[in-house]
């Protein structure tokens, strides 16, 4: 079979570059591990470059069969209600002197991904975030991060509960415990590697912020000691073989390797790849069995997005109990008419068919 032949049968995951400097120029790149996993499992990884401009231009990528955020900078404060209020200024510049590549702000792929990621939620295409991306997954349902969890978590927290969460010193070796939540997939994955009557393992560190206030329709998977959100999915958006599949993971399972080793330090490390693949692959199967017939053509898709973020205006402000903010009010207004004609439609097809009972 021809290159070509496959690069149309194969589904399509996006993954988001990170800006990095070489040379005295932009260099964008992927870590190969997310790369050769999504390769392993069938599908074909395509990188979105993280270059200006390149937010307005996402419905060049498609297909869009999956996506996966992976690595990047801190998530700009301003797109999530960020609380510094408990942190003095002092405090502030010490985060941004000892996590320099971090705290650089890059508003460009948070605009990539934050798009990407909205896409999906509203599509229910395949999400697998790690790291950074379990961060924008939440950011984009509502949810909060902590600026540091070293300033705002770790020094609220027992001496046996506190976790280091970064170590620039031993980068890849690093691991601290986790306790896994029954019954969820990080469960399933690494059930063979639990010891009997615990939920434990122990997992790699990269980070130094996390999830403050988990987004009302996730479900935790993984504490760290201090109590920080190590995993998260959505139960209702969960089943690989129909093509479904919304998870974001703080950890990188697709590094936990033995020393000068390719060897997984469980058997479960890459589940979580295979398990998203597979569900890429059968969105991949239901978006291909649908008729021409019933697809929409450009002028329907651009009205049904727009319906789509109405609701998903309404079932924020919701959800989160804020003040109705004027600004969205034209937004809304779509939704509102849109579920005024439905109903409309609905009361004049219920009494046609009473009618015809009745005359019958």
């Amino acid at each position: 079979m021809a290159a070509a032949d496959l690069s149309v049968i194969l589904p399509r995951v996006l993954i988001v570059s990170r800006r990095s400097v070489r040379k005295n120029k932009f260099v964008d790149f992927v870590g190969e591990y997310h790369l050769d996993l999504i390769v392993s499992y069938g599908a074909v990884p395509v990188i979105v470059p993280r270059v200006t401009g390149v937010h307005m231009l996402l419905d060049s990528f498609e297909p869009i069969h999956g996506v996966l955020l992976c690595e990047g900078e801190d998530i700009d404060p301003s797109l999530y209600e960020a609380d510094t209020s408990n942190l003095t200024p002092e405090e502030l510049e010490e985060i941004r002197r000892l996590h320099a590549s971090d705290t650089a702000i890059d508003k460009e792929k948070d605009a990539i991904e934050l798009g990407l990621a909205k896409l999906c939620l509203e599509r229910n295409i395949p999400y697998l975030g790690i790291c950074r991306g379990s961060q924008i997954l939440n950011v984009a349902c509502g949810g909060t991060l902590y600026q540091d969890i070293g300033k705002e978590l770790t020094r609220n927290v027992g001496e046996n509960e506190k976790v280091v969460h970064m170590d620039y010193d031993n980068y890849d070796g690093h691991r601290h415990p986790v306790r896994i939540v029954e019954n969820t997939p990080l469960h399933q994955w690494f059930n063979d590697s639990l010891n009997e009557g615990e939920m434990g393992i122990r997992v790699n560190s990269y980070h130094h912020q996390g999830v403050k206030r988990l987004a009302q329709r996730f479900v935790p998977m993984a504490f760290a000691p201090d109590g920080l959100i190590e995993g998260f999915y959505d139960p209702d958006a969960y089943n690989p073989e129909e093509g479904k599949f919304i998870m974001g993971l703080q950890f990188h399972p697709e590094r936990m390797r033995k020393p000068d080793s390719e060897e997984f330090d469980y058997p479960g490390c890459p589940s979580a790849y295979k398990e998203f693949a597979k569900a890429v692959v059968a969105y991949q199967k239901k978006l291909n069995c649908v008729p021409e017939s019933v697809k929409l053509n450009k002028e329907m898709e651009k009205k049904r997005k727009i319906i789509v973020r109405s609701f998903s205006i309404a079932r924020n402000i919701y959800e989160s109990g804020h003040e109705f903010n004027s600004s969205k009010e034209s937004e809304l207004a779509v939704g509102a008419e849109f579920l005024q004609v439905t109903q409309v439609n609905f009361c004049q097809d219920s009494r046609h068919t009473r009618v015809k009972i009745h005359a019958n």
